[in-house]
């Protein structure tokens, strides 16, 4: 039922994928600045409630709404429900046009269309910058989208739907990515005031949250890519990063492309518009990794390492099913 499931939110959303501003995100961004608004009183303690019912309550009813479904009305009705969850949370068309768009800028040599490109997309301030570091910053933040709005949620999606708990998964890690983000940037938002307790609670969890996706990216990255090289990246490099999340997905990212990544980070700006920005924590300044300087193939590059890691979720995701029935 999760292959089915993932397999047609994916197809879904490629036909019809949801604007950044949809009714999903709009009643989400309402719910995490209204539990903040109720609970957020400035004490650690009561931070992490504030956390764990922003994040827990949504999970556990999409768990819930889960099982009754599948017990009073069968499998097929529970995978609609799934559907439904994935598609909302897990998509590449939620971020690939940013990407596309600056692609197809580079292509035709417009690299000031491409600056202001990326600075829209990340809401910093581009400035002058050379086309390797615009390059640089173009692959990160893609291969850094591509994991928190597809991997990361497929990797949560797929234990706890293994554990009979439905698309939770997939609510838990985008929750815990869209209130970190959303409290973060509570100010340039002008929603609400948010303690500096509940910011740091959130980013701690968020943290625990994407440890082990992280990790399994990575692997599928090297899987796909160069192995050796990605491993290797991965183990020497991964440090260099200052989120380590991050840094476990960007080294091997650079390992398996032969891509130089990290560098200097991007000035951050005010938000423009009330829409809940959720490319996660923004990167911050690192040491470089090895690597070729980024050329405009590298781009290309990423997309295949990308396709190539949802093949290989999609073929083990299929084979675990079989297994299943089969056993």
């Amino acid at each position: 039922m999760s292959f089915l499931a993932l397999l047609f939110a994916l197809l879904i959303e490629q036909a019809r994928p949801l604007s950044s501003d949809n009714v999903v995100r709009r009643r989400i961004r309402g719910w995490i600045f209204w539990v903040s608004r109720s609970l957020d009183a400035g004490h650690p303690e009561l931070a992490w409630t504030t956390w764990s019912l922003a994040i827990g309550v949504p999970t556990l009813l999409t768990m819930l709404l889960h099982w009754v479904l599948l017990y009073f009305l069968g499998w097929p009705v529970a995978m609609v429900w799934s559907v439904c969850v994935l598609y909302a949370t897990l998509g590449f068309r939620q971020f690939s046009h940013h990407f596309t768009d600056i692609r197809d800028a580079l292509d035709v040599g417009d690299e000031p269309l491409a600056r202001q490109l990326l600075a829209k997309w990340q809401h910093v301030s581009v400035g002058a910058l050379p086309r390797s570091e615009l390059l640089r910053h173009v692959v990160e933040h893609s291969v850094l989208s591509a994991h928190r709005h597809v991997f990361g949620v497929l990797a949560w999606f797929s234990v706890l739907a293994a554990l009979g708990l439905g698309p939770a998964g997939a609510v838990l890690y985008r929750m815990s990515a869209w209130a970190t983000q959303a409290w973060r940037n509570s100010e340039t938002l002008s929603k609400a005031w948010v303690s500096k307790p509940l910011q740091l609670a959130a980013s701690e969890a968020w943290r625990w949250v994407d440890w082990l996706p992280a990790r399994i990216t990575a692997v599928a990255f090297a899987v796909v890519g160069n192995f050796e090289e990605a491993i290797d990246c991965w183990r020497n490099h991964a440090q260099r990063f200052p989120d380590d999340n991050d840094g476990v997905v960007l080294s091997a990212t650079s390992g398996a492309l032969n891509v130089r990544l990290g560098g200097e980070a991007l000035d951050a700006r005010a938000a423009d518009s009330d829409v809940l920005h959720d490319n996660g924590p923004s990167l911050q300044g690192s040491e470089s990794t090895p690597g070729r300087t980024p050329e405009l193939a590298h781009l290309s590059s990423v997309v295949g390492l990308v396709w190539r890691t949802v093949v290989l979720w999609m073929v083990l995701l299929a084979l675990l099913t079989l297994a299943r029935l089969l056993g």
